[in-house]
């Protein structure tokens, strides 16, 4: 039989990545390691987003498992509002 569980009325916070990274610092890292190994890294990240295929991003330096914090469609937002940003076409 499974034990009741207590929970407490306090608020508590929840982090989901603990090292406190974010999409942009992962895709920055993910970019890095596509370049000193040799590939196109928009290439790589484009094939990603598009198929959800982790294997257009390769283990080198962790590049894989940080993508993969990430849902294709996070990181297509993502893109598309710093792109807008700094074309000033959005504000926030």
């Amino acid at each position: 039989m499974a034990e009741d569980k207590k929970f407490s009325s306090d608020t508590v916070l929840f982090k989901l990545d603990e090292e406190g990274k974010t999409l942009k610092d992962d895709l920055m890292t993910v970019s890095r390691s596509l370049n000193e190994i040799g590939y196109d890294a928009v290439n790589q990240i484009v094939g990603y987003i598009l198929s959800g295929d982790p294997a257009y991003i390769p283990r080198h330096n962790n590049a894989r498992n940080n993508i993969r914090r990430h849902h294709p469609d996070e990181i297509v937002d993502e893109l598309v509002r710093y792109y807008l940003k700094e074309k000033a076409l959005i504000s926030r």
